[in-house]
């Protein structure tokens, strides 16, 4: 029910946030993560499709596909699961150099996550919000390249492999780096 409740609200805002607005194009981004080891690995795919609002913004909805896999080298197990989800984003883009924005999605994963109220769930939210570089190319393209930090940071979330800075007590902190390329449509 809670999920039906945040798509309904993020529906509701994502659509009420587009007709407020005068719209001067659409775009279609794509971002990815992949690593691996000889213990396993991971990639995720990304796609967002954008509504240009104004110069500056660019709002839409979003899914992800994520594949992971693990490999015991001594005793031969192997493992595999799929996680996929969807999501609302926001961007703002200024000098043709640099975009903040937030991204929320929630994925379903294969595993039950117990919470302290003692329910279970598998559909994990994640919202990060962030930064970082923004080119535009003779307008063929748009490269974002930037820091994004997971608010919720909750311990389901699919995200936590991908996480990559420590803190001074060698705890992983939840920041991904993420690079997507956005096509204009219209």
């Amino acid at each position: 029910m809670k999920i039906l409740f945040t798509l309904a609200l993020s529906s509701m805002l994502f659509n009420s946030t587009v007709n407020a607005q005068e719209i001067e194009g659409t775009e279609i981004g794509f971002d990815g993560y992949f690593g691996a080891s000889t213990n396993g690995g991971s990639f995720t795919l990304g796609a967002k499709y954008g509504f240009k609002l104004k110069e500056y913004f660019l709002v839409g909805p979003s899914v992800r596909y994520q594949r992971t896999w693990t490999k015991n080298v001594t005793t031969g197990s192997q493992g595999a699961y799929n996680v996929f989800g969807g999501g609302v984003f926001g961007h703002a883009r200024f000098f043709n150099a640099l975009f903040v924005g937030a991204e929320f999605e929630m994925m379903r994963t294969p595993f039950v996550i117990q919470t302290t109220s003692g329910q279970t769930k598998n559909w994990i939210p994640t919202l990060f919000v962030g930064g970082g570089y923004s080119q535009e190319f003779n307008g063929k393209f748009r490269i974002n390249a930037g820091i994004m930090y997971d608010v919720i940071n909750n311990l389901g979330s699919p995200f936590r492999n991908s996480y990559f800075l420590r803190n001074s007590q060698n705890k992983l902190l939840p920041v991904i780096y993420r690079i997507a390329f956005f096509i204009p449509i219209s």
